[in-house]
């Protein structure tokens, strides 16, 4: 039955924005600002762990063998978006003012070529209702993958989350749906590969069991049993098969899922913003409460604040230099690492050409060139990869000494901002050279090597902390080619040469780069970790001013005081209340399978 919650989500997100602006009036800007945006397709974000047979669902759903890359090792920063259209693609470059046209997407999305979104257009009749995004898995192992999946889930209508039949879902899978759920309100899970594992629904219950309890809004959730490989030999297969086939692929009650999803598009956006908001009200309930307890003038809860003050106060005077110190030595010693394995990939890459030179006939010479600019590419990527992880290592290690565990939770917000902005207000360095080598970063951003990174173009996950790092693409630049051309040809002396002069600007280019990341870090972190502790001081000295403020009041000063705090606590409560009741009703947007419907 199809439920019209039009009126009522809109009414619920006019009051919640309305109590959030009154309290918050930069939060009820930023929430005024997502209910205006336009829902011109309702688009749902396909999303899960690698391996699980997204790829294969997307190209099963739209009924098109091989149209998304099965089994590729895709780039971290690239996601595929499938929209209504004749058939072509277009790829989002860095540093490129119009999308290219793409020719070869497997190659586009692993990476060999740099992109940041490939866009599949095809006449796929689920593609005339919503449109699809790939993104990369959420990779336990890199959580890169999982930063960009969460950029795309900005873009959501709804996500389709993945897992398969193999085993129950995993920690990281769990941690990245409590995450994207925060953004997006409806969520269909599917269970892929349900052919090749006859206890899927053991599975399918394990999976359930672990909602319930790590992420209860989900408990209740309908799941998707379907298999992809029977979906694609469904459409291989002789007529008289075929419809067997699609009954046991069970592909068709997923996609009739997604089509009602569609037809609801404007409820579930309705109800995006709501979740949203259900979010400020949380932090507006913390923030009453704590008022609340400050108007009690409790003695024992006045010293407890006093004596974390005065510790932290305390730290900051005795430890500020050992902090500066460990900062310093870690970003060093990581730098040090950092070029090193630089030198050691180059060196190996000057090996394997030079062989490659010395072996090779004249054809095999002329593709050098080319050779060369996917290696400086991959290892470009490599690096990134490589410098996230150590960003990641140093800065938990610094933090680790300066705050404890509870500390951390209570100022990563602010310690974020600061961090992201030191980091992308970073000054440009000037550089030259005739042999200037092109740097894309994965971001979207182009620069020139030497020049200096642009930051702030990706975020990286580090336990809680978030640290900006600009990818680093780089490959050759016209004046590479040129080089090539009047120095080389055919002759095997000049060609050696020319890959010398080649990877040594590489090398250069990556190290100054290496260099000039380090030294960021270590500004930004340093700046990043004084201002939080300030902040977290002026924090205490407020909430302190606020017990005095109570304590020095008669019982009927601070039993009017309370009153009023306990009434701001009450109304936030009533309206995170209301949220709640209304999203508990927008669960009835979300379809479930035929066959649970009608058991």
């Amino acid at each position: 039955m199809t439920v019209d919650l039009t009126k009522t989500l809109d009414a619920a997100v006019r009051d919640a924005l309305a109590y959030v602006r009154g309290v918050d009036a930069d939060a009820g800007a930023d929430l005024a600002e997502l209910r205006r945006r336009q829902l011109v397709r309702p688009s749902v974000v396909v999303v899960g762990e690698t391996k699980r047979g997204k790829s294969s669902l997307v190209n099963a759903l739209l009924g098109v063998p091989g149209l998304s890359p099965v089994d590729a090792a895709v780039a971290t920063a690239t996601y595929l978006q499938f929209v209504p259209g004749e058939p072509g693609m277009l790829a989002w470059v860095p540093g490129a003012s119009e999308p290219i046209e793409v020719d070869d997407l497997r190659r586009w999305a692993t990476g060999e070529q740099k992109a940041r979104r490939i866009e599949v257009s095809h006449p796929a009749p689920l593609l005339q209702y919503l449109s699809l995004l790939d993104t990369p898995g959420v990779g336990g192992l890199d959580p890169a993958h999982a930063t960009v999946a969460l950029a795309a889930v900005d873009q959501a209508t709804a996500l389709l989350f993945v897992a398969d039949a193999s085993a129950p879902l995993s920690a990281p899978e769990l941690e990245f749906l409590v995450a994207a759920s925060e953004r997006v309100d409806a969520v269909v899970f599917a269970l892929t590969k349900i052919d090749a594992y006859p206890g899927w629904r053991r599975i399918a219950d394990d999976n359930r069991a672990l909602l319930r309890a790590h992420a209860p809004r989900f408990a209740e959730a309908p799941w998707f049993p379907v298999s992809a490989t029977l979906a694609t030999l469904a459409l291989e297969a002789p007529a008289e098969e075929q419809a067997t086939l699609v009954d046991a692929s069970k592909i068709a009650g997923l996609q009739h899922a997604l089509v009602d999803l569609a037809g609801r598009g404007h409820q579930l956006q309705l109800a995006n913003v709501l979740r949203a908001a259900r979010g400020e009200l949380t932090r507006l309930v913390g923030a009453a409460t704590a008022r609340v307890e400050a108007a009690s003038a409790d003695p024992a809860r006045n010293a407890s604040v006093r004596a974390e003050r005065s510790a932290l106060a305390a730290r900051k005077r005795t430890e500020a230099r050992q902090w500066t110190l460990l900062l310093s030595t870690e970003t060093q010693r990581a730098r040090v690492e950092t070029v090193g394995q630089l030198r050691t990939r180059v060196a190996a890459l000057q090996q394997e050409f030079s062989e490659r030179i010395d072996t090779g006939r004249g054809q095999e010479l002329a593709k050098l060139p080319d050779a060369v600019d996917a290696e400086l590419q991959a290892l470009a990527v490599s690096l990134s990869q490589q410098l996230e992880h150590t960003f990641q290592q140093v800065a938990e290690k610094v933090l680790a000494e300066v705050f404890d565990e509870s500390e951390r939770a209570g100022m990563l917000g602010r310690l974020n901002a600061t961090l992201r902005h030191a980091l992308s207000a970073a000054p440009p360095r000037d550089g030259s050279g005739e042999n200037m080598l092109i740097a894309l970063s994965a971001g979207g951003i182009a620069f020139m090597a030497g020049r200096g990174a642009i930051l702030g173009a990706s975020v990286f996950a580090a336990g809680g902390l978030l640290v900006p790092v600009a990818g680093i693409g780089l490959g050759l630049a016209a004046g590479g080619y040129v080089l090539w051309r009047r120095r080389v040809q055919t002759d095997r002396q000049q060609a050696r040469i020319w890959l010398r002069d080649v990877l040594g600007e590489a090398r250069a280019a990556l190290a100054d780069e290496i260099v000039n990341r380090f030294t960021d870090l270590q500004y930004a972190l340093s700046v990043a970790v004084d201002d939080a502790v300030e902040r977290r001081l002026r924090d205490l000295d407020a909430h302190i001013a606020e017990i005095d403020a109570a304590a020095a009041e008669d019982a009927a000063g601070r039993a009017k005081r309370r009153t009023a705090a306990q009434a701001e606590l009450d109304q936030a409560k009533a309206r995170l209340k209301q949220v709640d009741d209304v999203l508990i009703r927008a669960r009835a947007l979300t379809p479930v399978p035929y066959d649970e419907e009608n058991r």
